[in-house]
């Protein structure tokens, strides 16, 4: 009975002892005195950006392709190798072609020596013609026999007309295989770089449905351009000529400035996804940047110098808004100001009060102050203490006043 009745003490004294220490933590958290985190207004740069990924390419790139067919039996440029427009860079096996022109002009010779016979004919032709029209004067033929000439002499005439259109003929196809074989000669069209070769001798080229690609040639790799993809919700702010920068894991501690040359219109719809091709343009004297890098660009879209601003945080800074969170679910009181107005809290050796500001262009961590009782080196809240960190000891006996830049 003693031991059981030993027991029930002790729960009832444990109950007591729990309760006692929650109404004192509860006690003690109401009443300390709160802890602000601060930060000080000062002047500085605001810049607005838009982040995208991209990759690096050059300006223009030629794809050198052939129109005929057949083996490469020669190539004169490899990778890298600088080229001029006109230069020699593979050629294809010609003597098929070369053989086509020989059967060309071979009919061509043809075609004339049959019209130099016939231009024979229509002179002996025309002469009897002539003669047998005085020969009529004279009752020595007939009409009939006259008329009969004159019929094998336009013959004659036409055959002539003939042979010129076949000469013309078998010329343009002379031509046409002439410029055939001149095909086999793969020439480069600009001056530039070999970025790409894709044929070895040897290899056969087909062109029977479309133009293979044999190399691919940079026209100049001292000026590069970054295709970017840029969202629907950040391409309203980006235009032609804002300044930009980006850098590349190959030189990871270096930034190449750039400039965005072109905002192209055209979207590009991945899995519901819009984006647009934004164009940045960057000069490349070291030759340093190289086709298909991967470039992590920042355009800048806006930017305010020398400025008076104050971190982001503090614009959304409200005492009695804190106090309902620590003290009840209810929702913070409201407070209506145009877009542009805000308001923020002055830390005053611990007396807090209010000051309405104009806000300006921010950065997602500051934001620049237009107008308002706010001057360079006044101390602004950002945030309070929670009261359990206060109760556990967190955050120390005296406000923090780290700057959040």
């Amino acid at each position: 009975m003693t031991s059981r009745f030993g027991k029930r003490f002790w729960r009832i004294a444990l109950v007591v002892l729990i309760a006692a220490s929650a109404i004192y933590y509860y006690t003690r958290s109401g009443t300390a005195e709160p802890k602000y985190v601060t930060a000080t207004v000062d002047r500085g740069p605001i810049v607005r950006s838009v982040i995208a990924t991209g990759t690096v390419n050059p300006v223009t790139t030629v794809q050198v392709g052939s129109y005929v067919s057949g083996p490469i039996s020669a190539i004169y440029a490899d990778f890298n190798s600088p080229v001029k427009a006109g230069q020699l860079i593979a050629k294809i096996d010609p003597r098929p072609f070369q053989a086509q022109v020989d059967l060309s002009r071979a009919a061509v010779a043809n075609s004339r020596a049959q019209l130099r016979k016939d231009q024979a004919n229509l002179s002996y032709q025309k002469i009897t013609w002539q003669r047998d029209s005085r020969l009529l004067k004279e009752n020595v033929i007939s009409q009939d026999a006259l008329d009969s000439q004159f019929s094998t002499y336009n013959q004659a005439l036409a055959q002539v007309g003939l042979d010129e259109a076949s000469i013309e003929q078998q010329q343009a196809s002379l031509k046409a295989a002439e410029l055939n074989l001149n095909y086999t000669n793969i020439i480069s069209p600009v001056d530039g770089t070999v970025v790409s070769r894709n044929v070895d001798v040897g290899q056969t080229v087909a062109s029977s449905f479309q133009t293979p690609t044999l190399f691919l040639i940079a026209r100049d790799l001292t000026k590069m351009q970054v295709d970017t993809n840029v969202s629907e919700s950040d391409i309203g702010d980006i235009r032609s000529g804002q300044s930009a920068a980006f850098t590349v894991d190959a030189f990871p501690g270096r930034e190449f400035e750039a400039t965005v040359g072109q905002v192209r219109q055209a979207p590009i719809t991945v899995q519901n996804v819009v984006t647009y091709d934004v164009v940045v343009e960057v000069a490349n004297p070291e030759m340093q940047l190289k086709p298909g890098m991967t470039a992590n660009v920042t355009m800048v879209t806006a930017q305010r110098d020398d400025v008076l601003r104050v971190p982001l945080q503090a614009l959304r800074f409200s005492p009695h808004r804190h106090h309902a969170e620590l003290t009840a679910d209810s929702p913070p009181p409201t407070h209506p100001h145009p877009s542009n107005r805000t308001r923020v809290w002055v830390d005053d050796d611990g007396s807090l009060s209010p000051v309405t500001v104009t806000r300006g262009l921010d950065d997602g961590n500051n934001v620049e102050i237009l107008s308002g009782d706010l001057k360079e080196g006044d101390v602004v809240v950002t945030d309070q203490v929670r009261a359990a960190n206060m109760a556990a000891g967190i955050g120390g006996s005296s406000p923090f006043r780290g700057p959040h830049f």
